[in-house]
């Protein structure tokens, strides 16, 4: 353990030194992607034979429906395809042996499979990916922008509920553009540049990785390196999870849906200042979204912009509670009777 932490170190030392040069964002999202599809080759190199499992599907008008499938390769997506056009364009994500599953994450054992809409009778959790998912689309958007002299680092977006209001994706631009502010019809460029990524109907593929690919993967950029290291130290085994949507790679700390098809009525809101931190002026992006599957009349959608101008506060997560100190005995030369009382 002792050795793989100093390896950790070392690497992590090595790609400091690759951040200070600066790249143009095209060959950082080429880089990224190549080092994506390496991992995703080696991966799928280590199935060395073809092992079948049993899915028992499960949902409405499912019950008793046994597929065979492939380990290690087939997804809760390719199960959909095995069903209706309807189950391939509504399912969002997938529980697998009631555990959250993104749609186009191989299957690893024989198991029991419910495919997720919007429409559940509880979509709490499909609704928390949707949003993490609008949020990195719009990370996505933010990153193709700006003109390539500029340098743009997307910062870790924060979790947000749905019931915030808009969806966030935090960001420093280049120190050039501190005095930027965008305009109406920039909002709306941002938004026809989201809403083509979403008629492209692009997957969002993931793949989890070690630490050290992950690290690889944004060897250009300080702020990814530490936010591997804090979702690698998050994760029961260690691993990170990188998401593929066309040429860009993102880091995600929970399932994204299974495309970008799946968002609807998409707007760029508004792009907030914050504080200056370490790196640069912070920014929040945010913008607002429905799900294909639902739609909002004009006037209610009108009051749901409106409120997703607005700045969402996040607060900061609560410090851990300090040890209560261990109790000595006093003795009365340590406490003099003359002692004040506190």
């Amino acid at each position: 353990m002792a050795c793989h932490s100093a390896c950790r170190v070392f690497y992590r030392r090595l790609v400091s030194s690759a951040a200070e040069a600066k790249m143009p964002p095209s060959e950082l999202r080429r880089l990224r992607s190549a080092v994506f599809s390496r991992e995703q080759a080696r991966q799928r190199a280590l199935i060395t034979r073809t092992e079948k499992i049993e899915v028992t599907m499960e949902g409405p008008g499912l019950q008793g429906t046994l597929l065979v499938m492939n380990k290690g390769v087939s997804t809760p997506y390719s199960c959909a395809r095995h069903l209706t056009e309807w189950h391939v364009n509504s399912s969002a994500l997938a529980l697998v042996d009631g555990e959250l599953w993104p749609l186009h994450h191989p299957l690893t054992h024989s198991c029991s499979l419910s495919l997720l809409t919007f429409k559940e009778s509880d979509p709490t959790q499909v609704n928390k990916a949707f949003w993490r998912s609008c949020a990195a689309l719009l990370g996505q958007v933010l990153e193709n922008a700006f003109k390539e002299e500029f340098t743009i680092e997307l910062l870790r977006s924060p979790e947000l509920p749905v019931i915030s209001g808009a969806f966030c994706c935090d960001l420093v631009l280049d120190p050039k553009l501190d005095d930027w502010t965008p305009s109406e019809e920039t909002l709306r460029s941002l938004t026809r540049d989201a809403q083509q990524l979403i008629h492209q109907n692009l997957p969002w593929e993931p793949l989890e990785v070690s630490p050290t690919v992950a690290l690889e993967a944004f060897a250009h950029s300080r702020c990814k390196q530490e936010e591997v290291e804090e979702r690698a130290a998050e994760s029961p085994n260690g691993t990170v999870t990188l998401y593929r949507c066309g040429d860009h790679i993102l880091l995600s700390g929970g399932p994204l849906v299974a495309r970008t098809g799946l968002c609807s009525q998409y707007e760029v809101t508004a792009v907030h200042n914050l504080d200056k931190g370490e790196m640069g002026l912070h920014r929040r992006a945010q913008g607002l979204s429905l799900p294909l599957q639902l739609q909002a009349h004009h006037t209610i959608w009108r009051r749901l912009r409106k409120r997703a101008e607005r700045l969402v506060e996040v607060s900061p997560p609560p410090a851990p509670e300090a040890a209560p100190p261990s109790p000595v005995a006093e003795t009365p030369a340590q406490t003099p009777s003359s002692a004040p009382q506190q």
